[in-house]
């Protein structure tokens, strides 16, 4: 899943929503295919450890999850890593000429991902989708590079992303996702043997201040999600004798 959420496409498939998302209807089928089928794959096929829920406590209403893009991985681990009570409503912004060039394939996008079609070529055929959304009270999971990383590394985030935050006056939720790369990264479409560690980490919500501008708000939140991808310090032991042993 991968493009800005600044322009959208009218071409969404019968089914689905005006605004190219799966309508509230289809809640059931998303409950089966998130939770009974997706969570379990992924979980089983890669170790996936989630910190930072306590950031989540007090999340209610419309607001833009934002993390670093790198692996078909991510917009899963990221849904499946949220408690159902949040990722039963988030939509998440989908390349129109990958995951919508087909209707199959745009319907089951529609139902496991609650997806909305974006054009990441920059046309302006259906602009204003990603607001409608939040309008609406749907938050909105987005990937501020744009497109998945080809090194793995954390590219520049373009002002999409926080441009909504500031518009709607709403949270961004920051996501640090690492190792989904090594597990998965592009040109392959299954992840590597060997169960890799994979590590979601959910930052703190970034609140938009008064007067702050898109670029001072994007700079800000790039900057949390590199935090969010910095290995933990390794703990300190204690030797059994008194002594602190590393």
């Amino acid at each position: 899943m991968s493009g800005q959420t600044e322009h959208g496409d009218s071409s969404a498939p019968t089914g689905l929503g005006m605004s190219g998302a799966a309508p509230w209807s289809w809640k059931p089928a998303r409950f089966v295919a998130q939770r009974l089928l997706l969570r379990p794959l992924v979980w089983s096929v890669t170790s996936v450890e989630v910190t930072g829920h306590e950031h989540l406590r007090e999340l209610d209403g419309p607001f833009v999850v934002a993390a670093n893009h790198s692996s078909h991985l991510d917009a899963p681990l990221v849904l499946c890593a949220l408690p159902w009570r949040l990722g039963i409503r988030t939509a998440v912004g989908a390349a129109a000429d990958y995951f919508f060039d087909a209707r199959w394939r745009a319907a089951v996008t529609g139902v496991v991902f609650n997806a909305f079609p974006v054009d990441r070529q920059g046309g302006r055929a259906r602009p204003g989708v990603a607001a409608e959304l939040l309008d609406e009270g749907i938050p909105l999971l987005v990937f501020p590079e744009g497109t998945r990383s080809k090194d793995g590394q954390m590219h520049r985030f373009k002002p999409g992303a926080a441009a909504l935050a500031v518009s709607r006056d709403v949270p961004i939720l920051p996501v640090g996702l690492r190792g989904a790369y090594d597990a998965m990264p592009r040109g392959r479409n299954w992840p590597v043997r060997g169960r890799p560690r994979i590590h979601v980490a959910f930052g703190a919500p970034l609140q938009p201040e008064p007067g702050e501008s898109a670029l001072a708000l994007t700079a800000r939140l790039s900057e949390v999600v590199r935090s969010l991808l910095e290995p933990p310090e390794p703990k300190t032991q204690r030797d059994p004798r008194g002594s602190r042993a590393s």
